[in-house]
């Protein structure tokens, strides 16, 4: 007896019945079925038989309690929902009260679980199914057959799972319903077939047939109408064959031939008749006996094209041809951003059937390789390119790089994912320098180099008795090509007479060559350099001292030379670099007090 109501957990498939009547009951009756699946699941209630009374009811919640979203509600419902309801959880609750218990309600209500992201598996009375995907994902197709003597009624022999958010399939399960009143003669060799549907069954069934029969069965319905075969059992001997034919002569075109045992097969006719012919070989009981045959046939809607194919979600479809008749073809596209996952292409075939399943848009997640960049290596955080993934470029030894040396794959609202910016290059770096300007009439350069990278500075000096006009100090600029930040200066003569002068430029010219030559010594890291030119400023401070003691004899003391006018404030050598690619200090030059 089955019981009012009950509670189970962890649930994988199972049916809920309609509780046992006695007719001694008195009063109402309230049964509550709570339903849980495991974690992560959801349930899938298919109502093979649904029968109650106009004062029973029935809801089927979403949930646990009778305040979850209501799947189904009896009272409210114009019919029975035989495809089934899902929960949006994993928990469904039933809820059934019947006011005055009767012997005609019963209900038949089988329950599954399934993965999120999965179909559910399907279910059909007096039949059977074939599936590409015993999972049930994404793009699985199922195939219905009916048992011997019923039919396929009320939906598709093929459904599909579809929608890539929230998979479903895209019909309900049809129904096998059984054939009522097959001919009396289909079981005899051949006959003249006019009913709207049948079942031929080879001869002497279920007895084996006998060997040299040859038979001929001639289908006919309405003119507006068309022929399905349904093929469920195919089991003859090699020797034999069976021959259907779109027509109703033998002349006509061949829609199967068979020979031996054979899977299910499904024929449609492109006009009203379908002729079938049997030939058992007279030597059969040399070859033994096959079991026989078993066909149903079903008057269907006149049908010379395929059925359309859906729309895909971030793509698009074209068209062949206006109608989708034989040999056209539909195209499917991506929108900007997404790759088709499947075939592009499908053709409508011959039997009226596509050539394979729909394909489906893929948000592309990915960026494309940049490619190498000459005289460098680079380092990639993911060999695949995803999101997220980046490329450092590093350019080898005696080159620089132009750009930006970080690459970072990232993802777009609309169209495919890019990077942050575009491929650097590693240039030489005698291609960016600057040539040495050359030497100011009277003058010279300190620290003399034949090219200078962009940032560094050349300071110029003047020959004693001669003033310097112009920049003291130029720098490389990066360019293409890069330049110097001013032109040559001009060394001009002292018409006064230099006054003493020349004594604080060559001690000037003894600071800055000091200077220069420390900061080469140790961007150079020449330790010997590094400590012979201390030695050197010493010797070249106290010579200079020296002469500038003895020329005092000459001067009164009222009129000591400590301080000369200059053209210049101040004089300052830069090595500042603008090129980012290069780093080094800022290195002022002492300043002499006037």
């Amino acid at each position: 007896a089955a019981p009012c109501g009950g509670t189970v957990h962890n649930a994988t498939i199972g049916r809920v019945l309609s509780p046992s009547y006695s007719g001694n009951h008195s009063g109402s009756m309230y049964c509550v079925w709570a339903i849980g699946a495991p974690p992560g699941q959801k349930l899938h209630l298919h109502f093979e038989k649904l029968l109650l009374t106009e004062k029973d009811r029935m809801v089927v919640y979403s949930g646990d309690t009778n305040r979850s979203a209501v799947l189904y509600d009896s009272l409210r419902a114009d019919s029975v929902p035989f495809e089934g309801v899902i929960s949006d959880g994993s928990s469904i609750r039933i809820d059934f009260l019947a006011e005055e218990p009767a012997a005609t309600t019963a209900f038949n209500i089988r329950f599954e679980a399934f993965e999120r992201g999965h179909c559910y598996e399907p279910y059909i009375q007096n039949g059977n199914f074939t599936t590409s995907d015993p999972t049930y994902n994404l793009g699985t197709t199922v195939e219905f057959t009916c048992d011997p003597g019923h039919s396929l009624e009320q939906g598709p022999a093929v459904i599909e799972c579809i929608n890539m958010r929230d998979p479903y399939w895209n019909d309900t399960e049809p129904l096998c319903r059984a054939l009522p009143n097959p001919c009396p003669h289909t079981a005899t060799c051949g006959g003249e077939l006019t009913a709207v549907a049948g079942v031929i069954l080879s001869p002497n069934w279920p007895e084996p047939y006998t060997e040299g029969e040859d038979c001929i069965w001639r289908i006919h319905v309405g003119e507006e109408k068309r022929l399905f075969l349904d093929i469920q059992l195919l089991n003859i001997t090699n020797s034999d064959i069976l021959t259907i034919y779109d027509g109703d002569e033998l002349s006509a075109r061949i829609l199967g031939q068979y020979v031996g045992s054979s899977s299910p097969q499904k024929l449609y006719s492109s006009s009203p008749d379908l002729t079938i012919q049997f030939h058992s070989d007279p030597a059969g009981l040399i070859f033994g006996k096959g079991q026989g045959f078993i066909m149903n046939y079903i008057e269907v809607s006149r049908n010379d094209s395929c059925s359309d194919l859906p729309e895909i979600q971030n793509g698009w479809k074209t068209t062949s041809h206006t109608e989708l008749v034989r040999g056209a073809k539909i195209t499917y596209q991506c929108d900007p951003g997404y790759d088709i996952v499947g075939s592009d292409t499908l053709t409508c075939q011959w039997d009226l059937s596509w050539s394979s399943d729909p394909p489906f848009c893929e948000k592309i997640m990915y960026c494309t390789d940049p490619g190498e960049v000459e005289h460098s290596t680079r380092l990639i955080s993911d060999p695949v390119l995803l999101v997220g993934t980046t490329i450092q470029y590093t350019c080898n030894p005696g080159f620089v790089l132009e750009g930006s040396s970080l690459l970072t794959c990232y993802s777009r609202e609309t169209g495919t994912p890019i990077w942050t910016s575009r491929l650097p290059h590693c240039v030489s770096e005698e291609s960016l320098a600057c040539d040495n300007p050359g030497l100011p009439e009277n003058g010279y350069q300190i620290l003399y180099k034949r090219l200078y990278l962009p940032g560094e500075s050349l300071t110029f000096m003047c020959y004693e008795g001669f003033e310097l006009m112009g920049e003291v100090t130029i720098k490389c600029i990066l360019g293409q090509p890069s330049h110097w930040s001013g032109p040559l200066p001009i060394c001009k003569g002292n018409k006064e007479g230099d006054g003493g002068q020349g004594d604080s430029q060559h001690l000037y010219l003894v600071l800055s060559v000091a200077e220069a030559a420390a900061e080469t010594s140790l961007e150079g890291g020449n330790m010997a350099l590094a400590i012979f030119i201390p030695v050197l400023i010493i010797s070249l401070l106290l010579g200079g001292a020296y002469i500038y003691l003895t020329r005092c004899r000459y001067y009164s003391s009222l009129r000591l030379p400590l301080m000369y006018s200059h053209p210049y404030s101040q004089i300052t050598v830069e090595t500042e670099f603008d090129n980012p690619i290069y780093e080094t200090g800022v290195s002022p030059v002492p300043v002499l007090a006037r």
